[in-house]
């Protein structure tokens, strides 16, 4: 099917021409971190939690998001060997303005770095916090994803659908002066896997704050936190039908499954998420707050 909706994508990351950093990802990821910030600040206020809770707990979350995310990019993506390979030159652990954060990564850092938080801190469930966490991750995770976007990666499979985008740095490479000069014909058109799941997330964070402020939600403990989970990952699930494999461990250990290594890693969220909801549904009972 020819494509009558599409878009020739030759967005250059780079912020400063011929500088790797700044870049346009590394700004929509912070512009996420910050959003969350007055996301949560505007949560703890409602409910008359102190400043200083919320000082100390951005303290755990932002090391956790980055140093998580970027760990689990390397342990479960790789590549793990060879001129790329992490495991090889260690070092370009460190090189996130390059990219390659996972969100699976981030959460169970995110969920180790909240539980001592909760426990050790504020002395309050572990459910208590996760329930406020939720909505600020759904919205830095869309914005993280509009960095995927401008970095031309995480890309979808040629299209079959009467849309799509036609991603220049993906598809073409470049000449000896760095120069992309493919004729945009003979770039193949793609789902924008990047730009679905970003608005997946930008939906995700609306439906999490209906909860939160017109439903109150907030009062019971495990529902925001279990829909974030369901919907989230949920999402992500559905929309790794639509992407290429972009990395070895999807093409090798899962090729016999149907699933690659984002969606295995999604099922026991998905559930999780479900049994939360249920159980939250079933007890309706209420939180004091600070």
């Amino acid at each position: 099917m020819n494509p009558f909706l599409y878009v020739n994508w030759s967005f250059d990351a780079e912020i400063i021409d011929g500088q790797k950093t700044p870049n346009w990802y590394g700004l929509l990821f912070v512009s996420g971190m910050i959003l969350g910030y007055f996301v949560i600040k505007k949560m703890f206020k409602k409910e008359a939690i102190s400043e200083k809770v919320l000082d100390q707990l951005v303290l755990f979350m932002v090391p956790a998001t980055v140093i998580g995310a970027r760990l689990g990019h390397v342990l479960f993506y790789g590549p793990y060997w060879g001129p790329e390979g992490y495991f090889t030159d260690p070092v370009k652990i460190l090189y996130i303005w390059e990219g390659g954060l996972a969100s699976h990564g981030a959460a169970i850092v995110i969920l180790m770095a909240l539980w001592y938080f909760s426990k050790y801190r504020v002395q309050k469930p572990f459910i208590w916090i996760l329930d406020k966490i939720s909505a600020p991750i759904a919205i830095a995770g869309a914005f993280i994803r509009l960095g995927n976007l401008v970095n031309h990666e995480m890309v979808g499979y040629k299209t079959d659908v009467p849309w799509g985008f036609r991603f220049l740095r993906n598809d073409c490479s470049p000449n000896e002066n760095g120069e992309y000069l493919c004729d945009w014909s003979t770039i193949p058109v793609r789902h924008p896997a990047n730009l679905y799941e970003a608005l997946a997330y930008f939906l995700s964070f609306a439906v999490l704050m209906f909860f939160y402020w017109k439903k109150e939600k907030w009062q019971q403990p495990g529902f925001i936190f279990g829909t974030f989970l369901l919907l989230i990952f949920g999402f992500r699930f559905i929309i790794e039908f639509l992407k290429e494999s972009q990395t070895d461990s999807d093409s090798s250990v899962f090729s016999n499954t149907g699933l690659n290594m984002g969606q295995w890693l999604s099922l026991p969220l998905i559930l999780t998420g479900i049994f939360l909801l249920v159980r939250s549904i079933n007890k309706k009972n209420s939180l004091p707050t600070i």
